[in-house]
């Protein structure tokens, strides 16, 4: 593939991010990146060198995403943009009848309208308007398994990633006005520093609430499901198959025992799935 190929990745400084950028690099892309501090743009770029340009922005400040437009636009120089793939996210966590609601309107304002904004700049470029000439690009939207599956204590994060699957999904319909597609992909656990971060969840604020003693076994959970996840190099890879045409679904789940963790799932009636969650996290109703 030619160098001509270029794409852009929010979230680039560490984990999934950084590898679907390592892995684009691999197969010949040039790749824009988002960072929101200096110090990471550099980090990044002294990584990945010269086939990779970093982008200065927050999901969340229309204003920087703006410039980060121009910028790729000036060095594209009328060539179209042949990717973007938001994978810019955060977890907030907690249970649903104590956790703030401002906290559960941030998660919404990082995870659901980050992309959407991220993705009305850059559609130009895309190959949404008029008088596009070229190939259309086409837009990765990066889910997770909570995008279909809601755990305990985590109903910010699947509430997103669940609105974000339905954005998806409309704008891969809208979009064929103009060949742009929308791909979805819904990770499991993945091997990234994000894992290593699960003790520094704060729950004091839940510690004398009933869910207060299954909060820390979750942090456990966490830490544990993080060290058995895939490489995120194997996302990186998807990443690229579709991007190349290789991968032609609409959307994919990537996760270890895939069969056992995901399809089954899928299949079971919900109220054994519920039991089945409950289980592992310890909850029974109270005596």
């Amino acid at each position: 593939m030619a160098k001509s190929k270029s794409v852009v990745v929010t979230g680039v400084s560490t984990g999934i991010g950084r590898a679907i950028a390592k892995r684009l690099i691999a197969h010949n892309w040039k790749v824009f990146g988002s960072v929101r501090k200096e110090q990471d743009a550099a980090d990044v770029s002294e990584e990945l060198g010269s086939s990779f340009t970093p982008l200065l922005f927050d999901v969340t400040d229309e204003a920087a995403i703006a410039q980060g437009v121009e910028q790729v636009a000036q060095a594209l120089d009328g060539r179209p943009l042949g990717g973007l793939v938001n994978n810019a996210g955060i977890a907030v966590t907690g249970p649903a009848q104590h956790i703030p609601l401002s906290e559960v309107q941030w998660q919404f304002e990082v995870n659901v309208f980050g992309p959407l904004r991220v993705s009305q700049a850059f559609l130009p470029l895309l190959g949404a308007r008029r008088d596009f000439k070229g190939t259309p690009g086409k837009i990765i939207n990066m889910s997770s398994v909570a995008g279909k599956m809601a755990s305990p204590f985590m109903s910010p994060y699947a509430m997103s990633k669940h609105a974000l699957e339905a954005l998806s999904d409309a704008m891969r319909r809208e979009l064929k006005l103009y060949g742009v597609d929308v791909v979805i992909v819904g990770p499991g656990a993945i091997k990234t520093p994000i894992w290593e971060k699960a003790d520094d969840i704060n729950v004091d604020q839940y510690r004398d609430t009933d869910y207060g003693i299954f909060l820390q076994g979750m942090k456990d959970m966490m830490q544990e499901y993080g060290n058995e996840g895939l490489p995120a190099d194997d996302v990186g890879e998807l990443v690229a198959d579709i991007l190349e045409g290789r991968a032609k679904k609409t959307r994919y789940a990537i996760l270890k025992n895939k069969f056992m963790m995901w399809t089954v799932p899928q299949l079971l009636p919900t109220r054994m799935v519920d039991n089945a969650i409950a289980k592992r996290f310890g909850l029974r109703k109270i005596k």
